[in-house]
């Protein structure tokens, strides 16, 4: 069996080789995109189908026992999706397809955009772009454009499809309440499971349920009320909405703000004026030191301390001789006689 590898030249050296002075090549990834990936690059994005050559007959299909015991061919898998804002849950749906059996070559098939907004709804990516993105998924070996919505023997024909992967869940489509169920019963099917609280249809009601935030930001980067799609009457009351926010913000950092200089304030004035305060410290000090010299007790206990006496007598000393001129002027009329 001839199986389509993806485009690519050897695996680069660490040295000169990869990061040489030789001019890096533009290389087309795909149409409208194009990027710069040097002569040496380990590997490019998946390739479409429709750039790949026609594959040889097969003579038969690999059984899921094979498979599971590995084979020297790739077993081929083909995974499809509308893969709108390509995000984990889709990647993740992906791994488990690569990993389903030891040797895998993983087809994604992508459904158009005509194909896609009649049977299900419009999309936020056109096809270009949600192909562009499948072909740089890492477990992605090949991307089928213009995806059936129903696989059909003649398809799995054509791409010489082993195994199908998609979740468990019945997927209904019109009048059929499972369009895998065919798939099913042929043995074809591969179950992977999905990535609770991840969607698609998650990512978009965050955004509308944001949807004044994002026009508002969209609107602060330039983006005009016509490239979004608002009225001018709408463009008026998000801008009036964002003036008040802005305005709502700038006050609450000033009340903020005075509240954390009023408690420091109000520290300092208890630290200064309260219950154990310096003031009231200096006071409660003062007080004390009076009562010790005015209180009887505090005398009697003055007294027992040492060198009170001598104290004491030293004071009555002085203030007996100071007193004996003033009272005794007859002694003092007989030294001068």
């Amino acid at each position: 069996m001839t199986t389509r590898k993806r485009l690519h030249s050897e695996e680069p050296e660490l040295g000169a080789t990869a990061l040489g002075p030789s001019l890096p090549k533009r290389v087309h990834l795909s149409e409208g995109y194009t990027d710069h990936v040097g002569e040496s690059a380990k590997c490019g994005p998946a390739p479409l189908s429709s750039q790949l050559p026609p594959l040889t007959p097969r003579h038969r299909q690999i059984t899921i026992e094979e498979a599971r015991k590995g084979t020297s061919e790739p077993v081929r898998v083909y995974a499809d999706g509308v893969f709108d804002v390509f995000h984990n849950g889709h990647a993740r749906a992906l791994m488990q397809a690569k990993n389903a059996f030891p040797n895998v070559y993983l087809l994604v098939g992508v459904t158009s955009d005509e194909l896609t907004h009649r049977l299900k709804g419009r999309t936020v990516m056109c096809e270009k772009e949600r192909y562009d993105a499948l072909r740089h998924c890492r477990y992605v070996d090949e991307v089928v454009e213009d995806a059936p919505w129903l696989i059909t023997p003649d398809f799995l024909e054509k791409h010489q499809i082993d195994f199908v992967a998609h979740d468990d869940l019945p997927y209904n489509c019109g009048d059929a309440e499972d369009i895998y169920k065919p798939i099913k019963e042929m043995g074809k099917f591969v179950a992977t499971q999905r990535t609770e609280g991840v969607s698609t249809s998650d990512i978009i009601a965050r955004i509308v349920r944001d949807y004044d935030m994002y026009v508002r930001r969209n609107l602060d980067r330039g983006y005009s009320a016509k490239d979004l799609n608002v009225g001018f009457m709408k463009e008026k009351e998000v801008r009036l909405r964002e003036h008040v926010s802005k305005l709502r913000h700038r006050m609450e950092d000033k009340l903020e703000a005075w509240e954390e200089k009023s408690k420091d304030l109000m520290g300092g004035f208890l630290r200064l004026f309260g219950r154990d305060g310096r003031i009231n410290e200096f006071f409660h000090d003062q007080k004390e030191k009076i009562k010790r010299v005015f209180s009887p007790l505090g005398n009697a206990n003055r007294r027992l301390e040492p060198g009170f006496e001598d104290e004491a007598a030293s004071s009555s000393g002085s203030g007996s001789a100071s007193r004996s001129p003033s009272h005794s002027p007859r002694g003092t009329a007989q030294s001068e006689d």
